[in-house]
Formats: C-alpha cells, structure tokens, sequence
C-alpha cells in the first residue's frame, strides 16, 4: 500500500486480508503504534498464529499496542492464542472499553499512525477502505482520539477474585 492509495474492502476475506497486510506494513517500517478498534472483534484473524507472530516480532521497547472495544467477553475464548501472548506483553498492550456507547457505535477500525487505516462503514455487507491518505489518516486521528478520551482501561490480565 502506497501513501496515496486507497483499496475498497468488500468482503470477510478482504477485510482479514487488510488487518493481516496493515500488520505486517507496520511490522516492516517499524512504527511505533498500533490501534485496533471494534464492538467485539468477532471477525478479526487475532487467533491465527500467523497474525499473533507478527503482533509478536512488531512488538518491542517503546511500542504500543491499543485494542478498543465495547466489550471483551468473548475475546478470550475467539482470540485464545493472542490473549496468551499478550500475558506476556501487557506492557505494549493496552485494553480499552466503552460501555456507555451503544455496541453500534464503535467503528471498526485498524489505524497505524502516519501509515495505514482500515475502516469497515458496514460490518454486515463487509465495506470499507484500506486507505494511507492524508485525509483518511487524520480523519482515523480523530476517531481514535475521540473514542479515547471517552474510554476506560479493560481486560485485565488476570481476573482478582476472593
């Protein structure tokens, strides 16, 4: 994906496809951040292990990892293989929620600064644009730090129980 190119995603596959590509895009040119935004991350290849060991060779010192959803009850039992992994990086990985938005209101979106973004406009016909224009950038700049300030951190580690 060129900076100026913007690819229309219009299926499960393309959309899996597209988080796979931005993953290893920001794998290769080393960038600093990743953020990783949707309702309940049901349709996001997170279990693969092809994927986990890309999040897994990205990651490092001064990295950051953000996943944003609206609730993560389900990510343990559909993403097991990453969720074991990030035990080990809880440092680079961070959890948010936002319970107060309704689930529908969360977009779907992958966005590494400065490189690539992912935004799915319909999740159930599966359309969106891979894009790494200025435009789509900042405006996948604004999502992310809107629904930020209004976020909570979440998915502990481990669940505290007495």
């Amino acid at each position: 994906m060129t900076s100026d190119s913007i690819s229309a995603v219009t299926s499960r596959t393309e959309f899996r496809d597209g988080v796979r590509a931005c993953l290893r895009q920001a794998l290769e040119t080393g960038a600093r951040e990743i953020f990783m935004i949707d309702p309940t991350f049901a349709d996001w290849p997170l279990n693969e292990p092809a994927v986990v060991d890309t999040i897994a060779s990205w990651a490092g010192t001064g990295r950051s990892l953000t996943l944003m959803a609206h609730r993560f009850e389900e990510f343990p039992r559909r993403h097991m293989r990453f969720v074991e992994w990030r035990r080990n990086w809880s440092h680079v990985v961070r959890c948010r929620a936002d319970e107060d938005l309704e689930e529908q209101q969360i977009p779907t979106l992958l966005f590494v600064p400065g490189l690539v973004c992912l935004r799915m406009v319909d999740n159930v016909e599966y359309r969106g644009t891979l894009s790494g224009t200025a435009t789509d950038l900042a405006t996948g700049k604004e999502t992310v730090d809107a629904l930020l300030q209004r976020s909570s951190e979440a998915f502990p580690i481990t669940a505290l129980g007495l």
